[in-house]
């Protein structure tokens, strides 16, 4: 490609994340700003047949990319082609391109993956004790990278790890798509992202992290595969979006038991808006059940929740520790899902026995409110922990049309909270009207909470 086209691509395309501070709102300012730089995969011998293994390509061309990092940053385009590799890492300042006809193919052989340590608030892999597979496209201590194109496609072709995973036949946990290790400013946008073999995108450590138009799917029988994992991370923006899985279609983490206390990050400051969601064995939005390190201040809105085992979910269990508090979920619009809400005080499991199981979580101050949802199984399954019961659950303007026979669409132990303008009639433990001095509404414009 002559070098005056790649230089125009890197001046008209290239998306940089603007370094002003944000309070997480989906105001993290992503522009569109000059890459002085730019090269394309194929000046380093990448051969888009699906066939060809371009790992050492794609290595090669971001380390040379790596000696502009001080020049104002570069940018790797992809052109059109189907672009077989294992994993490789960006770096700073950098723009991945994913030109429109673009497929980047994760191979199907795990010797083509690299194992790396677990990380430091799990412990040990989720899946499996020890090591984990390193993601397909990796971040470690970037500053300012961004993962854009022209709708260009990420496809881990996942099916074969998804029948390992189910076979019991790997050594170590699945590998994701895309994961940011302690970075900040971090782009991902107009996207689609295929057949992961387990989460899509999984920011970690990292702060100020916008995702925004992109697609993301895997087919209903791919075993715990997940969308978006903001995990303990802050300052996240995620809008625009459309995304179908296997399990969870966007959970928020933050550390497993004893390693996630000890670690301390919580997610905080995330901002999820305008986003379509379908989950066929999890929940369309999950909080949890890895919640140690705390969830806090996530404020969500113009949700469309549809064909979904579980809408709204809030999930964690003795030994957990952590809290899960201020959270504002407004404007949801379900169809076609099982149970609507959800928040279960004994879900998930221990990484090993070393876990204290009398570090209990902290439930509280969640709000949910103008809520709409037709064919419904289940209104709402709350079932607390009865040493830490969860309180100020607040709803308002909630109407559930349950398409059951049954008069039990409610399910409450251990719960406290206050309702109001609820349909069908919650259980008595959500109409005290003493709670609702703790019931949050919508921030206000300088970004906090307002009592209702």
């Amino acid at each position: 490609m002559p070098v005056a086209l790649l230089l125009l691509l890197a001046l008209c395309n290239a998306i940089r994340v603007n370094g002003e501070e944000s309070n997480g709102h989906c105001d993290l300012k992503s522009t569109l700003d000059s890459r002085p730089h730019s090269v394309s995969i194929l000046e380093f011998g990448a051969v888009g047949d699906g066939k060809t293994l371009n790992t050492i390509a794609f290595q090669n061309a971001i380390f040379y990319l790596k000696s502009f990092a001080d020049k104002g940053g570069a940018q790797l385009y992809v052109p059109p082609g189907r672009w077989l590799t294992g994993s490789f890492s960006l770096t700073s300042h950098l723009t991945l391109f994913l030109e429109k006809g673009a497929v980047i193919l994760g191979s199907q052989d795990p010797s083509h993956w690299d194992i790396v340590e677990p990380l430091p608030s799990y412990g040990r892999g989720t899946e499996l004790p020890g090591k984990r597979y390193r993601s397909l496209i990796n971040g470690y201590m970037l500053n300012d990278v961004v993962i854009t194109g022209d709708n260009g496609t990420i496809d881990g072709q996942g099916s074969v790890w998804w029948e390992w995973f189910t076979s019991h036949s790997l050594n170590y946990t699945r590998p994701h798509l895309v994961e940011f290790v302690s970075s900040e400013y971090v782009l991902v946008s107009n996207i689609t992202f295929l057949n992961a073999p387990a989460y899509n995108i999984h920011p970690v450590y990292c702060s100020n992290v916008h995702i925004h138009d992109i697609s993301v799917y895997a087919p209903p029988g791919s075993p715990y595969t997940i969308g978006i994992v903001p995990d303990s991370s802050d300052k996240v923006c995620i809008e625009d979006c459309s995304i179908s899985m296997g399990h969870d279609a966007i959970a928020l983490k933050s550390g497993w038991d004893e390693y996630g206390i000890a670690y301390g990050r919580p997610t905080t400051n995330v901002h999820i808006r305008r986003v379509q969601l379908q989950s066929s064995s999890g929940s369309s939005l999950a909080f949890g059940s890895e919640m140690s390190g705390g969830i806090s201040d996530v404020q969500v809105q113009q949700l469309h929740l549809y064909d979904s085992l579980t809408g709204i979910e809030f999930r964690t269990t003795k030994g957990r520790g952590g809290y899960i508090n201020e959270i504002i979920i407004s404007d949801v619009n379900m169809l076609n899902v099982e149970t609507a809400l959800s928040a279960i005080g004994n879900c998930g499991s221990h990484p090993d026995d070393k876990f204290d199981p009398d570090a209990l979580p902290v439930l509280e101050k969640i709000t949910l409110q103008n809520i709409v949802g037709t064919n419904i199984n289940m209104a709402a399954n709350f079932i607390g922990i009865q040493e830490s019961p969860f309180t100020s659950i607040c709803l308002s303007n909630i109407s559930l049309s349950i398409d059951s026979a049954s008069s039990d669409s409610w399910q409450c132990s251990y719960v406290s909270g206050f309702s109001e303008s609820v349909f069908p009639k919650p259980c008595p433990e959500l109409e005290n009207f003493n709670a609702s001095s703790s019931c949050f509404s919508l921030p206000k414009p300088n970004g906090r909470a307002a009592i209702l």
